[in-house]
């Protein structure tokens, strides 16, 4: 080989390597400036969403400002992951409301350090939400496709306290309680007496419950061993079901 042919292939590993490297940089500078763009989303969202509503408790704010909502939703919907309405995630379920899910956060008012059951994990998001509050988080879903998409949006963004069991929420999750507060994503007919049972002395369940017509978010509170409710908002989630898909 002579030295000229030396020399050019030298000139084109060069050439590739810049290429490569300017590629590279060019992703990097795009995904920034996209990263960027939810960033300011999402601080909009908190403004104007929340703040300007009746969410008041720093803790909830401050995680909705934090979680990435956009890498709870699929992919061609990420525009819209800030957007004031709930989001398909597939398998006939949905991400809640940005609204919603600060609502049912602030109602539990359960302090850093605590236990908390979620039923119905879908993407995930709520149990990243309530894990940004500082509370040690068990949640249950009951799609597994669903519940495996979530364990691994949430290891990708390193939620370390949050637990994430496939199966059937009614039956709530025995083995990790009393749980200090209890919030509920699906819609049975009415509250699962287990989820009742492993509520702690104290603590709190958030719950959307079918009616006749319209589903009630109820918040429950156990006082001495009992229960009492409070009826909060008209919502509407998917239905609470069993492993066969049949209602509760």
């Amino acid at each position: 080989m002579t030295s000229a042919n030396r020399s050019t292939k030298k000139i084109c590993r060069s050439l590739a390597i810049l290429l490569t490297v300017a590629v590279f940089q060019s992703v990097d500078s795009a995904a920034e400036q996209a990263e960027e763009k939810f960033d300011r989303q999402r601080q909009q969202m908190v403004i104007r969403q929340l703040r300007a509503r009746d969410i008041v408790d720093a803790r909830v704010l401050t995680a909705m400002a934090t979680v990435p909502r956009h890498r709870f939703v699929p992919d061609d919907l990420r525009n819209l992951a800030y957007n004031d309405t709930p989001l398909p995630i597939g398998h006939g379920q949905t991400i809640s409301q940005p609204y919603i899910v600060a609502l049912m956060s602030q109602l539990v008012a359960v302090e850093p350090g605590r236990r908390v059951l979620e039923i119905g994990t879908g993407s995930g998001y709520q149990a990243a939400v309530l894990a940004e509050m500082g509370v040690l988080v068990f949640t249950i879903e009951i799609v597994p496709e669903l519940g495996r998409q979530a364990i691994e949006t949430l290891q990708s963004l390193e939620y370390k306290d949050i637990q994430v069991k496939i199966g059937d929420g009614y039956k709530g999750w025995t083995e990790h309680a009393p749980f200090d507060a209890i919030i509920v994503t699906c819609a049975p007919g009415i509250v699962p007496e287990p989820l009742k049972a492993q509520l702690a002395e104290g603590g709190r369940m958030v719950i959307p419950v079918r009616g006749a017509g319209d589903q009630q978010l109820l918040l429950l509170i156990k006082q001495n061993g009992e229960i009492k409710q409070k009826k909060i908002v008209d919502v509407r989630f998917v239905p609470m079901v069993n492993e066969q898909g049949r209602s509760y």
